[in-house]
């Protein structure tokens, strides 16, 4: 007898831990919704190596290359970089999420003395850049509250500073969304 209700607990416990609650589908659900919202704007518009879209656990991570945005060695935001997050923002003013961090991040390679004067490191440079695109998120409709700017410089990086390939993966803005509604 013992032996029975052993097997039917551990039966009712593995059908458990496979089961999902509604809400928890729904909230997957919504965040299947904002990657393919932002796949689909960005898909037509760019090349891959421009653009990345991943989806991660509880976040949607996309990622631009530095000269989508930025004239090189420069840290704002050029005509192109602009239309791009025009583009994305709609889609980012309407997710529901908790927070949208966008992060900057560069190589290795030392800032030129024309930067010098006004970021003494590639730290400085990388937020510089990410502030940038707060700035015009924000201006585009996304809502203030959500935003936030870090920089990495080059601390974080996705390949070897080596090479100029690996280097130019390295110059990069990441807007991470997390928090989604559940």
């Amino acid at each position: 007898m013992r032996k029975r209700v052993l097997i039917a607990a551990l039966a009712a416990a593995a059908l458990m831990v496979g089961c999902v609650s509604e809400q928890t589908y729904e909230a997957e659900v919504q965040k299947s919704a904002l990657y393919q919202q932002l796949t689909a704007k960005l898909q037509t518009e760019l090349n891959a190596d421009e653009a990345q879209i991943k989806q991660l656990q509880g976040q949607v991570k996309l990622t631009l290359v530095d000269q989508l945005l930025f004239a090189e060695g420069g840290w704002q935001v050029h005509q192109k970089g602009k239309a791009t997050l025009a583009k994305i923002a709609p889609t980012l003013s309407t997710a529901a999420a908790k927070r949208i961090v966008v992060e900057g991040f560069t190589d290795n390679v030392p800032i030129g003395p024309a930067l010098k004067s006004r970021f003494p490191s590639n730290w400085e440079l990388s937020t510089a850049r990410a502030t940038d695109v707060v700035r015009i998120l924000a201006a585009d409709g996304v809502p203030q509250d959500l935003l936030a700017a870090e920089g990495f410089g080059d601390q974080r990086p996705v390949a070897s500073n080596d090479t100029p390939q690996g280097r130019a993966q390295n110059r990069r803005v990441e807007i991470v969304i997390s928090g989604l509604a559940q």
